[in-house]
């Protein structure tokens, strides 16, 4: 028995000891090739690479298989109906598991009057968070980056800086002669910022070449306290638009207002409808199947959430009611209002009922419950409001013979994954990114945003973590996206711990 127990002590001993080792070796190669790095990471942003430009998401395709090939990885592009996919592979002998590592290329659409740069797509460097007294530094003329300053571009954090990053560790073990402990395949997604409707069937398509033991996913912040992150599950998502009719045409408010049906009103109402004053959805078997084991809700209370910070971030005083805290909250499938629109507002407002009012809605999914079912339960709940059904703009028969008349169009749906936080591949990936940090880290039993990853469980069989590495406040699907530089850097000794577990 002493025997084991010496030998368990000297494994933590030596494994602490080679992250702190790794992490230095790693730290010793970025400071010493920093201008490289970042030139890098600044040419895979300057392509518009967003999903519904086809070309651009070509090139940059074209462009990272590349920069896979440079690593020695065996890559390829993989069609699809739509956007590619880049595929790479990298063997080691005798590794005794292989790792898919899934990130996306493509990035959100912009709005560049939005944006304090003339272009998204040009990157800029300022010397810290964008305000009034950062200033904009010129890229090419710095051989040293402070771990403050950040680039501002689209894509940025979201997602192109993980994928240098996981390129640039690889780079970066090579150099100290250090060999991955882990087969290691890429899968790169150009369609995950328009839901990625490919994906399903190339992974049916290209299983042969995807099959693993575990699959980590590169995306997303790290939690607000700055921690090393990794995360257990991600919501699943389905959007649902809904569109209230009142009169054929607008009228003018005056002459009709009070006796012609204001749409804009009733669908105002129908929202309403659904949640409690405590944003509580009131929908029936809306939240069916959600439980905490005492070890789901030990994991939730341990995530170091300043709820009282955030509130104050976000500039908000008091929170809905679902969870007690951030972390229960988003264990639960959510209803969001994401968009209204009915006549017009502003300088262009109109004393008129307008025609119509849509609602745009999102739903987030847990692993609890299933797309299918929770729009059966919200179309019973508009029936029993006494709205009639319809899939397409009514006709004067249906006009004529029902008083509310609301058009629901579902637009798809991802389901939400969940791994188990005692799975066994998982805890080695805590651990390692534990030893290279010196610390424990945050876990999450699941994160809000949503990522296509269910599908490679359905269909490969295999469990799923998000290693997130990039900074809270990286303005991700927002204007003046961007990477802080300190994350970016410190997320290539995480890669590095997971691939040298």
């Amino acid at each position: 028995m002493r025997k084991i127990m010496w030998f368990c002590f000297a494994l933590t001993v030596s494994t602490a000891a080679f992250g702190q080792d790794l992490r230095g070796a790693i730290e010793a190669y970025e400071q010493a090739h920093q201008k490289e790095i970042v030139a890098n990471l600044v040419a895979a942003l300057e392509f518009p690479a967003v999903a519904a430009d086809e070309a651009s998401i070509r090139r940059k395709a074209d462009y990272l298989k590349g920069e896979l090939d440079k690593r020695g990885m065996l890559s390829e592009i993989l069609e699809t109906e739509g956007n590619p996919l880049v595929f790479g592979k990298f063997s080691v002998p005798g590794a005794v598991r292989t790792l898919l590592l899934y990130c996306h290329y493509d990035g959100q659409p912009v709005d560049s009057d939005e944006w304090q740069q003339p272009d998204p797509f040009q990157p800029v460097l300022r010397d810290g968070k964008l305000s009034d007294s950062t200033k904009v530094l010129e890229i090419d003329a710095r051989r040293k980056f402070e771990d403050d300053w950040r680039i501002y571009a689209r894509s940025a954090s979201d997602d192109t800086a993980p994928i240098i990053g996981l390129l640039t560790a690889l780079d970066a073990l090579k150099a100290a002669g250090v060999m991955p402990t882990s087969n290691i395949k890429v899968i790169l997604d150009g369609e995950e910022e328009a839901g990625s409707p490919n994906l399903v069937p190339a992974i049916e398509r290209y299983r042969d070449k995807l099959g693993a033991d575990l699959l980590l996913i590169f995306d997303g912040p790290l939690h607000q306290s700055n921690r090393p992150t990794v995360v257990f599950g991600a919501r699943g998502i389905m959007t649902i638009d809904l569109t209230v009719f009142g009169p054929r045409v607008p009228l003018h408010s005056g002459h009709y207002g009070n006796w012609a049906p204001n749409p804009a009103m009733r669908l105002a109402q129908l929202l309403a409808s659904m949640k409690d004053p405590d944003g509580r959805v009131v929908i029936e078997g809306f939240y069916d199947g959600i439980d905490f084991t005492p070890d789901d809700q030990r994991v939730l209370d341990e995530v170091p959430d300043d709820l009282g910070e955030l509130k104050r971030t976000l500039g908000f005083s008091e929170a809905d009611k679902v969870g007690e805290t951030l972390q229960e909250a988003i264990q639960f499938p959510s209803l969001n209002v994401r968009g209204l629109q009915s006549a017009w507002i502003g300088g262009e407002a109109r004393t008129i009922v307008p025609d119509r009012a849509t609602a745009a809605i999102d739903v987030r999914l847990v692993r609890e419950t299933k797309p299918d079912d929770l729009y059966g339960k919200i179309l019973g709940h508009i029936e029993a409001q006494r709205f009639h059904i319809v899939s397409e703009d009514p006709d004067d028969a249906t006009r004529a013979a029902h008083a509310r008349i609301v058009k629901v169009i579902r637009r798809g749906s991802t389901s939400a994954y969940r791994t188990d936080i005692n799975n066994p591949i998982a805890t080695q990936v805590v651990s390692a990114i534990s030893a290279v940090w010196d610390g424990p880290i945050v876990q999450k039993r699941t994160s809000g945003g949503t990522v296509p990853i269910a599908p490679f469980i359905e269909v490969l069989g295999f469990p799923a973590l998000g290693v997130p590495t990039v900074n809270f406040d990286n303005n991700q699907h927002s204007p003046n996206e961007n990477v802080r530089l300190g994350h970016f850097f410190d997320g290539m000794v995480t890669f590095a711990a997971i691939f040298t577990m």
